[in-house]
């Protein structure tokens, strides 16, 4: 059996022609690991979730393998297998956490998860038939973490997962990231060192549009970190 969830070779992306974000980007993620993406600003870790969840159009890749059979970005089962979180996300503003939760079960086409254990951890018992748009950037983001942590994705994207949370519901995080292991692999963007050291088996570190260094084990620690990305200022 190929080892390999996610193998991606010579992606590249842009927002204006001749101007690439990213170029010659490939990568390797493992099944049932959790991985650190990490840049600087402007590096193009967003970009790439948002093109690897099918949402940047603006690309170019020579070969996408899941599971070892090639795919599109958009293609329907490889839809079905990721589920992504963005930083920030302001679709569905009229559905409450309950009506989206329900309708994005269904299109994946899951039965109904128990959320009740998530949604006790998030502290958001109180805001599961609120209106998306009615909540605040933290609870909105839990809405959307509750949901990706009940549907268990073979693939779990999360662009700056920690971005808004409050002190309990970070702490949470990090104990779902680090055990996701048991459903399937995590890739995390974050600026924030204490998310990466506390959950990540491997962290890749984005520069100049490309992979340029990576660490696993004893090696993902504060000191390697700031020293790739050249910048004592990383939280």
């Amino acid at each position: 059996m190929n080892e390999n969830i996610l193998e991606l070779q010579d992606l590249s992306a842009w927002y204006s022609e001749g101007k690439d974000v990213l170029s010659g980007f490939s990568l390797q993620l493992r099944q049932h690991e959790v991985v650190g993406l990490i840049g600087l600003n402007g590096a193009g870790k967003t970009t790439f979730l948002r093109t690897l969840s099918g949402l940047h159009e603006n690309f170019r890749c020579g070969s996408v393998l899941f599971n070892g059979r090639p795919v599109s970005f958009r293609d329907k089962g490889f839809k079905r297998s990721r589920y992504t979180v963005f930083a920030e996300d302001s679709s569905f503003q009229y559905f409450t956490f309950r009506e989206y939760l329900s309708y994005v079960a269904a299109a994946y086409r899951k039965e109904l998860p128990d959320v009740t254990e998530l949604v006790q951890g998030f502290h958001f018992q109180d805001y599961t038939d609120t209106l998306l748009k009615g909540l605040s950037t933290g609870n909105k983001k839990k809405a959307f973490l509750i949901t990706a942590f009940a549907l268990q994705p073979e693939l779990l994207l999360l662009d700056e997962p920690v971005n808004g949370l409050d002190f309990q519901s970070t702490e949470y995080l990090y104990q779902l990231i680090a055990g996701y292991k048991a459903h399937g692999t995590v890739l995390f963007s974050s600026h924030i060192l204490e998310s990466i050291t506390l959950t990540a088996s491997r962290v890749l570190v984005l520069e100049d549009g490309q992979i340029r260094r990576s660490f696993a084990g004893s090696a993902i620690n504060a000191a390697n970190i700031r020293e790739a990305l050249h910048d004592e200022a990383i939280l």
